[in-house]
C-alpha cells in the first residue's frame, strides 16, 4: 500500500537529475542528510520562488546546496543568490554540488558566522532581496530574524524552515530542549510582529511564510 508520503511525490513534478544526485551524494556521504530539504519541499521552494520571480535571494544555510539550486530555479535573468554556511568542512561539496548545474553560476557561497555577515550586510543590502529562506542553527532563529528583516523588500518574503520541530514545539516533554524552546520563542516572535503576515504550512517538519508588510 502506497503511504501519503509516497503519494505526495508520485503525484508532485520529479527532481531534475542534478538534485537526484545531490540527494544521493548527501545520503551516502554526510551523516545529517534529513537537513536535506528533498523532493516535496524543493519542489515547493522552486514554485515559490517562480512565483515571486526574484532577483535577488538569500538563504541562510546551504547545507550540501540542493535548497539554493530549487530556490534558483525562479531567479530573474541576472539575479543572484546569496547562500550562507558555517560548516567549512562542507565547502567542497557544495561547490562541487552547485558546478552540476546552470543555476550554481548565479550563486555565491559565502562561508561564516550568519549572524556576523547579516551584521555587515546592514548597509549596503537594506531592502535587498526579495526572497530570504532561513534553514540554519534553530537556537539562533530569533536573532537571524531580526538581522535579517531590514534586508528584506517590503513585500517580500521570508520562508522559515522546520518550524514545527517534529511536533515538539507542542510537546511539553521537550520543555528542557534547547533547540525546542528556541523555535517556541521565534514561532511566538513571528506570531506577535505586526510587520509582517505569517502562516505556518504543516509541510515536512514545518515551514513559516513570512510576508514584510509595505
Amino acid at each position: 500500500m502506497t503511504d501519503l508520503n509516497e503519494y505526495i511525490e508520485q503525484h508532485s513534478s520529479a527532481e531534475n537529475d542534478v538534485l537526484q544526485r545531490i540527494s544521493h551524494d548527501t545520503n551516502v556521504l554526510t551523516c545529517n542528510a534529513h537537513m536535506l530539504s528533498g523532493h516535496v519541499q524543493g519542489r515547493l521552494l522552486a514554485m515559490l520562488s517562480k512565483m515571486l520571480q526574484p532577483r535577488h535571494i538569500l538563504e541562510l544555510g546551504t547545507f550540501t546546496g540542493y535548497s539554493a539550486l530549487c530556490l534558483a530555479e525562479g531567479l530573474q535573468a541576472g539575479g543572484t543568490l546569496d547562500t550562507i554556511e558555517r560548516n567549512d568542512e562542507l565547502e567542497e561539496m557544495i561547490r562541487s554540488n552547485l558546478a552540476l548545474s546552470s543555476s550554481g553560476e548565479r550563486i555565491r557561497l559565502h562561508i561564516g558566522d550568519a549572524k556576523e555577515l547579516l551584521r555587515s550586510w546592514q548597509a549596503e543590502k537594506k531592502d535587498f532581496y526579495e526572497l530570504i529562506f532561513v534553514d540554519a542553527d534553530k537556537r539562533e532563529y530569533s536573532a537571524y530574524y531580526e538581522l535579517a528583516l531590514p534586508l528584506l523588500r517590503p513585500g517580500g518574503f521570508m520562508l522559515a524552515d522546520n518550524t514545527l520541530w517534529d511536533g515538539h514545539v507542542v510537546d511539553p516533554h521537550y520543555e528542557r530542549d534547547w533547540q525546542t524552546r528556541s523555535l517556541r520563542a521565534f514561532n511566538d516572535m513571528v506570531a506577535n510582529d505586526n510587520r509582517v503576515e505569517k502562516v505556518i504550512v504543516p509541510i515536512r517538519d514545518g515551514l513559516t511564510i513570512i510576508r514584510k508588510k509595505e
